[in-house]
């Protein structure tokens, strides 16, 4: 492997460390190498604090410092060059005197978007990208496709039973998966900005929608209830965790619980993307029902689609939602269960073989 795809594999690797803590801001990674030894390593750990190319630097050890002016700096993200929450990175690496940069990405947010690499051009550092561009984009594919796109990234998942069936008849809560699935599910939520059902999963299921067997924080929960016939007494309107309500009848703000007013019909997914994206959620988990992951599918509207499958056979029950221009990304055993993963055919962030969700 060539030195420039390894020291950018690490970054990658280190960027993904930041999962579920970073977002708005994309995962990053960065190592600073001297002949070929890395002298630093950091990645963008929380939103707010300081950003990988800083933290990289600052993990140097005092016997190398003096070796930072004449070694590489390798980041999975082209340095920023604005004032955010933090200083400029680029700022920083000029000031290091770090003589060259090897990114993998270049970044698509309006306040980079090769401002970063022109600073360090215009300051005599020599800036090279797009090393593993593929694999840089998959892992920040959330932050990628909410720039470019000016939507979230959308994520299909349901589970079906051995012969297809996504629940049995009636209206009730029925369990197909195991443990170790449910954990992972909860491990997803985390990861993730927000998280939707439909009006009838939320009858038939009342769902949390939290990330409860797992540590991290909790997505936005949104609820499509055009009418308003839900009961208060869902746990979805628990108060414990941000929650939209989706409708036709009212815009109303509460404590942790927001009434949003859209109009329905065919444009009322885009709306609520766009509506979604003002409000800077980057990635939302579709988690059912069949009739609100079907509309989905029929619009084209998704980007990713986890699908598990239990050994049990259902014989009579609703029929699971079928992918339609989707292809596998790959499958595992997750104990008793199968786990598919697959993308859009149309999606600009094409899965790599080898990297993980």
């Amino acid at each position: 492997m060539p030195l420039q795809e390894k020291y950018i594999k690490r970054c990658l690797e280190l960027a993904q460390l930041g999962k579920g803590h970073v977002s708005p801001n994309p995962m990053v990674g960065a190592v600073l190498v001297h002949q070929d030894r890395i002298i630093g390593e950091g990645w963008h750990k929380l939103y707010g604090e300081a950003h990988a190319e800083v933290n990289c630097i600052e993990s140097v050890s005092e016997e190398d410092k003096h070796l930072i002016p004449d070694s590489t700096m390798y980041v999975s993200l082209e340095p920023c060059a604005h004032h955010g929450k933090t200083p400029p990175c680029a700022n920083r690496i000029v000031t290091e005197g770090i003589k060259k940069v090897v990114a993998c990405n270049d970044d698509p947010f309006a306040e980079v978007d090769g401002k970063g690499m022109q600073i360090l051009k215009a300051n005599s550092v020599e800036a090279i990208t797009k090393i593993l561009d593929a694999e840089g984009k998959w892992v920040n594919r959330r932050f990628f496709c909410f720039h470019q796109n000016k939507r979230p990234y959308i994520i299909l998942k349901w589970a079906q039973s051995a012969d297809g069936i996504f629940a049995p008849y009636g209206n009730r809560r029925y369990q197909l998966t195991n443990k170790a699935s449910s954990i992972l599910v909860h491990k997803w939520r985390t990861e993730e900005a927000a998280i939707m059902v439909g009006t009838n999963t939320a009858l038939a299921d009342n769902p949390q929608l939290t990330s409860r067997h797992w540590k991290g924080k909790n997505p936005l929960r949104i609820v499509i209830d055009r009418s308003l016939i839900l009961p208060t007494n869902l746990n979805l309107f628990d108060g414990s965790v941000n929650t939209w309500v989706i409708n036709d009848q009212k815009e109303e703000q509460g404590n942790n619980l927001r009434y949003v007013k859209l109009e329905f019909g065919d444009s009322l997914l885009d709306s609520l993307m766009k509506k979604l994206h003002e409000s800077n959620i980057q990635s939302i988990i579709i988690e059912g029902g069949t009739k609100l992951l079907n509309s989905f599918i029929e619009k084209g509207l998704w980007d990713e689609a986890r699908v598990f499958t239990a050994e049990e056979k259902l014989i009579h029950g609703l029929p699971a939602p079928s992918l339609t221009k989707a292809s596998k990304a790959f499958e595992t055993d997750i104990e008793t269960d199968l786990l598919q993963v697959y993308i859009n055919n149309n999606s600009r962030y094409p899965y790599v073989q080898g990297m993980e969700l």
